[in-house]
């Protein structure tokens, strides 16, 4: 029995994908574990791997294709025995996204296109145990003796009622949580190409990329529903960069040098003490409560090809300075090579966005929902204070909290700030 293979919904927020690349060809065998395709997300290239044994029978949707909706079919796999005419039909191939303009003509509303032929349904699931073969897919067999389960009182909910994963974990009682519905997305016409008008400069159109849609989306998403205020405070760094020094000049277990913390490290050790400071910040807006979270998850802005992503620090406030630096490099650099998975940027209690490496001296920065509180951190730079009654000079670094309303009120978003600014100027307590 043949095994449809769909666009898999690999976040929450995923919509549509992008087949990034085939990595088996029609004719291939395709053992369980076995990666078979990268799919380009809203947030990274993930690589998805096989859960049946088979052989690759069909590619319906090439390399390169974007816009494929979430369950729509992508390849079809044919079990031990099957040929390829066990492909009743032929699959149909998923529908293309239409290519996005940038910058269209004010011209006469498009008309909708016509909308696809859809697969056709699958068989609805039928019981196991009714004939002489089980259907179940070589991972659920596994489970299943692993388990003690008997597969013939199990009724499969895959293609053709074919046991999964899944359904084991059902049986067991460990049934995953479920990824969040895909967002139905009405059809969009071609937009025409911009008419050429006098005076306009050439200009070159970049399609937008799916990462590129829904950044756009939660942007617009977080300054309409979530009313923004913001709070900044200037924080000295001077003792700061005085012990950031001393740390990275000690010897560590790697080597003569081995430290390498940055400022940035310095600031999320201390958003993280802040938030266990002033537990009311930490927290998000629900629509029946306001949610105050145990636990420190920042999420930290880094900038990738294309788009931004905020992999996710968890437990921050239990993480000494070393580790959280430790951990910042490795998530960076997997974000940069779009190899983040889901749970290491999915999640997170307050996020941080810090442009102080560009020279930037201070910026307000778009909350992320659902969480109420983003830190904006700006550049260290030598100002002009007031110091026993007198002018010095010291470094000031500019930070602002950009806060939901909703969630956190002036006083609570005060009060954090101001837990920040002195685990900042008095960075020893943060070795405590």
């Amino acid at each position: 029995m043949t095994i449809d293979i769909t666009m898999p919904a690999l976040s929450p927020t995923m919509t549509e994908g992008a087949v990034a690349k085939w990595h088996k060809k029609e004719g291939d065998a395709v053992k369980s574990g076995d990666v078979i395709a990268e799919i380009e997300t809203d947030k990274a290239t993930v690589e998805v791997e096989a859960s049946d044994d088979g052989v690759m029978g069909k590619i319906v949707v090439p390399e390169g294709t974007k816009g494929v909706k979430v369950n729509d079919l992508i390849a079809v796999l044919l079990e031990e025995g099957e040929s390829a005419d066990s492909i009743k039909g032929g699959a149909k191939p998923a529908p293309k996204a239409p290519p996005a303009a940038a910058a269209p003509a004010p011209a006469a509303a498009p008309q909708p296109q016509a909308a696809a032929t859809a697969p056709a349904p699958p068989a609805p699931p039928q019981a196991n145990g009714g004939g002489d073969r089980i259907f179940a897919s070589p991972l659920a067999r596994r489970m299943a003796e692993k388990a003690g389960i008997d597969l013939t009182s199990l009724k499969g909910s895959g293609p053709h009622g074919r046991i999964v994963k899944s359904d084991i974990d059902a049986a067991r009682g460990q049934a995953p949580a479920a990824a969040a519905p895909s967002q139905a997305v009405a059809p969009q016409a071609k937009a025409p190409p911009p008419a050429p008008t006098a005076g306009l400069p050439s200009f070159t159109e970049v399609p937008h990329t799916t990462m590129r849609k829904v950044i756009a989306q939660r942007l617009v998403q977080s300054k309409r529903e979530a009313p923004h205020f913001y709070l900044t405070m200037d924080c000295q760094i001077d003792k700061l960069l005085a012990l950031r020094k001393e740390l990275n000049s000690r010897p560590s277990a790697e080597g003569p040098h081995g430290y390498k913390l940055s400022v940035n490290d310095f600031v999320l050790r201390a958003v993280a003490l802040a938030m266990k400071k002033v537990p009311a910040a930490n927290a998000s807006w629900t629509e029946t409560a306001v949610r105050i979270f145990h636990g420190v998850d920042v999420s930290v802005a880094v900038a990738i090809p294309n788009g931004l992503i905020t992999p996710v620090i968890r437990g921050a406030e239990g993480k000494g300075l070393a580790e959280i630096s430790h951990e910042m490099k490795a998530l960076a650099e997997k974000a940069r090579a779009g190899k983040l998975t889901p749970e290491e940027y999915q999640g997170g209690t307050v996020s941080v966005s810090n442009l102080g490496m560009y020279g930037v001296r201070d910026f307000a920065a778009v909350i992320n929902p659902p969480q109420g509180c983003i830190l904006a951190v700006g550049a260290g730079e030598p100002r002009p204070v007031v110091k026993d009654g007198a002018i010095a000079i010291a470094t000031v670094m500019s930070c602002t909290l950009s806060v939901d309303h909703r969630v956190v009120d002036g006083a609570v978003g005060a009060e954090f700030l101001g837990a920040f600014k002195q685990l900042i100027e008095d960075p020893m307590t943060m070795l405590l």
